[in-house]
């Protein structure tokens, strides 16, 4: 098997000369000691990855960066600088690096793991890139991310579906990216060119969503001082998503039949038919079979809704994608909170691997969040987790505890929400932090003004 080939810039002859040596036997080695000759040499050929210092002659190590990531087949980049600046290493992830390493501090056992980590990581992100980029290099399924069976399965009939004008139904635990399919669907047809309107049914009362999907004329009720173009109308060519379509009324079941057999409707206090051209894409975290049986969900309806049917599997059911979803999230939030974090070991990964999810990606986006935030170095460990990814059967902090000098500690019924999670952060924060908010909300990434109003928010004292 063919050695990785890696590209080594620096205009210290020594130390392109010990890298070398060090790194020859791992890799096949190609040196330049100025950005203009490893720019001939990327051009010339392609490399798996670039090791670059971040001071060279005429050009920066950060400038040949953003050349080579601009390359058909970009290598995987590291860069290298003896002034240990944070600032330097975010603005070189921020413009493409991969990593960083201080040669302060280097030792070629770590580099070497480094760069192959960084590889690997790149190889299943190009999977990943390749799977999803047939249709549409610029849209479809671009932030879907995953490599399992179950996630290539899905990719394929969304792939087959979203050219036609089928009526989609998708099944999914919350938090497992049910609008994300749906917005995958639309960019993926031809109407991208249109609008994709989203409607969350289940936040609307009865009255309110009839409005929202429909319009309505002015004086049709109380408060109804103009006219006002419902959804429907909006989204005329586009794409309609109806989130939670197994909340709605019987009496928005009716009318949005009638839609789908006649693709009309009436503004509430009109009687004039518009017809409008839409598409129905409709998710639920419900049975609607279920509900179908029990008479709270009509069957007619259920059968026009369910032209073309994808269920995505919860996050413990696929739990090989978390690898690759862990890495995005960790580049994206590193890349927000101004932080160094390139990574995650060993240890803290197979916690990740263990849990069972209730919350789904969603819940895995906002661990990776906090680990990310709490994290001290590069490599996120077990240490940067939330309590209830380490200890899952932990008794945890309920939404209504009444803090006073220290957390009460009390058992919920199920898994930590989100607001708990973040009731958690902050918390920990302010005990790490003496109690001092203003370096409490530094480490969490928020301003002072915000953390005060997530203290009254959550009821947390003085701790």
């Amino acid at each position: 098997m063919d050695k990785p080939t890696l590209l080594i810039v620096d205009d210290e002859v020594p130390t392109r000369s010990g890298l070398r040596d060090a790194l020859e036997d791992r890799f096949d080695i190609y040196v330049a000691e100025d950005a203009a000759t490893a720019k001939e040499l990327l051009k010339e050929q392609q490399f798996d990855a670039l090791l670059t210092d971040l001071r060279l002659p005429q050009e920066d190590g950060i400038k040949l960066i953003e050349f080579a990531k601009s390359l058909k087949k970009p290598p995987v980049c590291i860069l290298m600088t003896a002034y240990g600046s944070e600032d330097v290493a975010v603005e070189a992830m921020k413009r493409g690096a991969d990593d960083y390493i201080s040669k302060g501090r280097l030792q070629i056992d770590e580099l070497e793991i480094r760069i192959e980590k960084a590889l690997r990581s790149n190889h299943l992100e190009s999977e990943n890139i390749k799977l999803r980029s047939e249709l549409d290099s610029r849209f479809g399924l671009e932030n879907i991310i995953g490599e399992s069976p179950k996630m290539r399965d899905i990719f394929d009939v969304i792939r087959q579906v979203a050219p036609t004008e089928a009526t989609v139904l998708v099944y999914g635990e919350s938090g497992t990216g049910k609008e994300l399919v749906a917005r995958a669907i639309h960019q993926l047809s031809p109407r991208s060119h249109r609008p994709l309107v989203i409607v969350h049914c289940a936040a609307l009362s009865p009255t309110l969503l009839e409005s929202e999907l429909f319009g309505h004329e002015k004086g049709a009720f109380t408060g109804a001082f103009e006219r006002r173009i419902g959804r429907f109308e909006e989204a005329n060519g586009g794409t309609l998503f109806l989130d939670e379509i197994g909340e709605i009324d019987p009496v928005i079941q009716v009318k949005l039949l009638r839609f789908l057999g006649e693709r009309s409707f009436e503004r509430v206090g009109s009687n004039k038919t518009i017809k409008s051209d839409v598409r129905i894409i409709a998710a639920t975290n419900r049975n609607l079979y279920e509900m179908v049986k029990k008479g709270t969900f009509r069957e007619d309806l259920y059968y026009r809704l369910r032209v073309v049917e994808i269920n995505l599997p919860p996050l413990r059911e696929k739990k090989m994608d978390i690898p690759l979803l862990a890495a995005n999230f960790i580049k994206e939030f590193a890349i927000k909170n101004g932080k160094v974090v390139t990574g995650i070991n060993d240890e803290a990964m197979e916690y990740l691997l263990k849990y069972d999810w209730p919350g789904n990606v969603r819940e895995l986006r906002t661990t990776i969040e906090h680990a990310v935030v709490f994290c001290k170095g590069d490599t996120i460990t077990a240490r940067d987790l939330p309590l209830f990814i380490r200890q899952p059967n932990r008794p945890e902090i309920t939404p209504d505890s009444n803090i006073s000098t220290k957390p009460q500690i009390n058992a919920p019924d199920s898994p930590l929400t989100i607001k708990e999670a973040e009731k958690q952060l902050i918390i920990n924060a302010l005990n790490e932090c003496g109690g001092n908010r203003t370096l409490a909300a530094k480490r969490i990434g928020i301003s002072r003004r915000t953390l005060h109003r997530k203290l009254k928010e959550y009821d947390i004292k003085d701790i």
